[in-house]
C-alpha cells in the first residue's frame, strides 16, 4: 500500500490519532501537510514521520481549522501543487449533562468537530476532483451509539457520519470517495484535554476494556491503519461507509 507522489493533509496532527495518521502516510512515501494549533508538538510528529521515513516530505501547517481552512488548503496547494488525500481529524471532547452545560461547550463542538470539517471539505473538493483524491473523516463510535454526559460530543459525531455519507454522493460522479472511521476507546491525550482528571482517566480506561469485545482498547495505530487503507487505491470500490475500528464495542449490549 503506497501512497509514492500523493499528497495528503492531516489535521490534528500534533498528537494522538493524528500524529499516528502522519506517520502512517509518511512510512508509505506520501507528501504530508501536518496541520494543528501547538507548534512544538507538530515538530514532534514531524520527527517521528521522518524516523519512519527519511525521505518523506512534510508540511508544517500552524493552525486552527475552526477558523483557517482555507489557508489550509492553499498552504499545502502552494507547497505540493496538488491534493489527494484530506483526513479531517481534528476534535474534542466535553462531559456534561443537559442540565449543566451551557452554550458555548455545544457550540465549540459543533464548530471544531463539525463546521471545520464542511469548511476543509467545500475547499478541498475542487482539487481533490482534479486528482480523483478522497477523504477519510475521523468520528467515533460515539456517533452510532449513546453515551451517559456526551450529548455534544455525541450529536457531533453522528453529524460527522451523516455528512460522510451525504457527501460522498455528491462527489461519487466524479470519482472522489469519502469515508469515515469510528474508532471505539483509544490510548491519545483527548481525555486529559477534556479535563479528565489522571485518576478518573485510569479508571475510565480500565473500565472500557470491559466494554470492548476483544478485552482492550485501540491504539492510534490501528486507527491510522485503517485510514491508510481507505485511502488507498485498494479500498477503490468504498464509498460512503462509517468503519468501526472499535474492538467490537458496537457489537456489545450498552453497557
Amino acid at each position: 500500500m503506497s501512497f509514492t507522489g500523493k499528497v495528503v493533509i492531516v489535521t490534528g496532527a500534533s498528537s494522538g490519532l493524528g500524529a499516528g495518521t502522519a506517520e502512517a502516510f509518511a512510512k508509505r512515501g506520501a507528501k504530508v501537510a501536518l496541520v494543528g494549533r501547538n507548534v512544538e508538538n507538530l515538530k514532534a510528529t514531524e520527527a517521528a514521520c521522518k524516523a519512519a521515513n527519511p525521505n518523506a516530505e512534510l508540511l508544517l501547517i500552524a493552525a486552527d481549522v475552526t477558523v483557517d481552512a482555507e489557508r489550509i488548503i492553499n498552504s499545502t496547494l502552494e507547497k505540493f501543487g496538488k491534493l489527494d488525500v484530506l483526513v479531517n481529524n481534528a476534535g474534542i471532547l466535553a462531559y456534561g449533562s443537559i442540565l449543566d452545560i451551557g452554550v458555548e461547550q455545544f457550540d465549540s463542538l459543533l464548530n471544531t468537530n463539525l463546521r471545520s470539517i464542511f469548511l476543509l471539505t467545500k475547499f478541498a473538493a475542487p482539487h481533490l476532483i482534479k486528482t480523483q483524491g478522497n477523504i477519510v473523516n475521523v468520528s467515533s463510535v460515539a456517533g452510532t451509539r449513546t453515551f451517559p454526559n456526551t450529548s455534544s460530543y455525541c450529536t457531533s459525531k453522528a453529524a460527522v457520519d451523516q455528512f460522510t455519507r451525504c457527501i460522498a454522493l455528491d462527489l461519487a460522479p466524479m470519482n472522489v470517495r469519502v469515508n469515515a472511521v469510528n474508532p471505539g476507546v483509544v490510548v491519545t491525550d483527548i481525555h486529559a484535554r477534556s479535563g479528565m482528571t489522571e485518576a478518573d482517566y485510569a479508571d475510565y480506561m480500565r473500565r472500557a476494556k470491559e466494554t470492548h469485545a476483544l478485552g482492550r482498547v485501540g491504539t492510534p495505530k490501528e486507527v491510522a491503519d485503517t485510514i491508510a487503507f481507505l485511502a488507498s487505491d485498494e479500498a477503490s470500490f468504498i464509498t460512503g461507509a462509517t468503519v468501526p475500528i472499535d474492538g467490537g464495542k458496537q457489537a456489545m449490549c450498552p453497557r
